[in-house]
């Protein structure tokens, strides 16, 4: 499942900037590399499952439009590599934490007909077989 096409980050950032940052051709051609763009997108929708994943069943049944922007803005700073502009950085940033807010249970995402499960604790749990020693085993020591 994928949280945004090629085509949503045109709607949202243009084509010229796609092709900006998407065409690592020396010397350019002009045009947006179709798989810079789909490795970025991969990439994100693994990060985004790793948070979603806490809380919602997936696939999702449907993608909302709040994923479709985080997707979106994350896609979007993967693209940029090293030159993120100021916009660019405090918008991924903005779609990290409602992320993590998200895996925390800080923040919902409204998918029609699911709720989410609640946060799992986080922690350490030891299973041990019993005890070796006790004052039953050691009575004749």
């Amino acid at each position: 499942m994928t949280y945004a096409t090629q085509q949503d980050l045109i709607d949202r950032f243009g084509e010229d900037e796609l092709i900006q940052i998407s065409d690592l051709a020396d010397p350019p051609f002009g045009a947006i590399d179709a798989i810079v763009v789909a490795r970025a997108l991969t990439d994100t929708d693994d990060l985004i499952d790793a948070y979603l994943t806490r809380r919602y069943r997936l696939p999702l049944a449907e993608i909302p439009r709040r994923l479709v922007k985080v997707a979106a803005d994350i896609a979007r700073h993967h693209l940029h590599k090293d030159l993120p502009t100021e916009t660019v950085e405090n918008n991924f940033k903005e779609a990290m934490a409602f992320l993590r807010d998200v895996a925390a249970g800080r923040a919902e995402v409204d998918i029609a007909g699911e709720d989410p499960a609640p946060p799992e604790r986080l922690g350490v749990e030891a299973v041990g077989s019993g005890r070796t020693f006790s004052a039953e085993t050691l009575r004749d020591y």
